[in-house]
């Protein structure tokens, strides 16, 4: 593997706190659930289980929900975990990351790598055996897509690293509906495409934020090579490109009137907060005038109600 940047630190061989003394059990097992990015997982579950409902068009198998949701955790966090090891040398220099596992030496990279791959097996069998096989095999593209093209291949080399490598994190929206219907269609897809416009507004408004971690790391994200301005403007164009894709969804699943108001309400909210945030960003590069982390909230509101919405349509109308 090649790495950019200062050389990866020597890591302990054991399990230890940052002072140096011995991880207690509580440390640890926080530590191990910490490399799966909880957050991240709630976050693409939220885009699995509303497509389930919308593909049952009402309540689905609970029982199916359980295994999809439990599978679909696993998987992501396998995917998050092998992201760990591999940029644990980055990991320990940025501000917003060196308390993870890894960086802290509670972990050691051989652990946490034999974790994220028990973890993928598991995801694996989860799905293909209480689910169907067309999940599981999308799972497993995902959580490959993820580690091999977006972490390896992508992050330190170009600006586009999360406009492509994004597109890990919208096969959920494909997982939930083959759970259901056990085929891919248009329906999905448009809610996939909807996931993978959102991301670059998502992740640049963060990235803004931590532009200075970035570049101390070479990772050549977009607010690290282009000024604010710019970054605002490529924003405010994926957001228009996320909200119309968005409202394609009514003429292509013939939804009911619940999720078109409800999406176009909540992207006329977004580009709104983005044109504000684009404004700000023309006349200067401080970050206290700029404000990222309101539209970075603002886009995880957003994704989270579209699809409560998705879900809710087949359900009221």
């Amino acid at each position: 593997m090649t790495y950019v940047g200062e050389s990866r630190p020597a890591l302990q061989d054991d399990a230890s706190d940052p002072d140096g003394g011995r991880a207690g059990f509580k440390d640890v097992v926080g530590a191990y659930v910490g490399l799966t990015k909880p957050r991240v997982i709630e976050l693409l579950l939220l885009t699995t289980v509303p497509v389930m409902f919308f593909a049952e068009r009402g309540v689905p198998d609970l029982r199916l929900v359980l295994a999809t949701v439990v599978g679909g955790a696993l998987s992501a966090g396998s995917a998050s975990a092998f992201n760990c090891v591999y940029d644990r040398d980055i990991d320990e220099q940025m501000r917003r990351t060196r308390r993870r596992a890894l960086p802290r030496h509670v972990v050691t990279p051989g652990a946490a790598l034999v974790f994220a791959t028990t973890l993928c097996v598991l995801s694996t069998v989860v799905l293909a055996l209480w689910v169907n096989t067309l999940s599981a095999v999308l799972s497993v593209g995902a959580n490959a897509f993820y580690v091999f093209v977006y972490t390896m291949l992508l992050k330190r080399r170009t600006t586009q690293n999360i406009v492509w490598g994004g597109i890990a994190g919208c096969f959920p929206a494909l997982i939930g509906w083959t759970a259901v219907t056990g085929e891919l269609s248009w329906v999905p897809i448009v809610l996939f495409l909807v996931v993978f416009f959102w991301t670059p507004p998502h992740t640049w408004a963060l990235a803004l934020r931590y532009r200075e971690d970035y570049a101390n790391v070479d990772v050549p994200m977009l607010p690290v090579v282009k000024p604010a301005r710019e970054v605002g403007r490529q924003i405010v164009l994926y957001s228009w490109v996320m909200v119309a894709t968005s409202l394609a969804l009514w003429p292509v699943a013939s939804t009911g009137p619940v999720y078109p108001i409800a999406a176009a309400v909540l992207g006329a909210v977004f580009l709104l907060e983005a044109h504000r945030m684009w404004q700000r960003a023309r006349g200067t590069e401080d970050l206290s005038v700029i404000q990222p982390m309101r539209l970075f909230h603002h886009s995880n509101l957003y994704l989270s109600l579209l699809f409560v919405a998705v879900a809710l349509d087949p359900l009221l109308s």
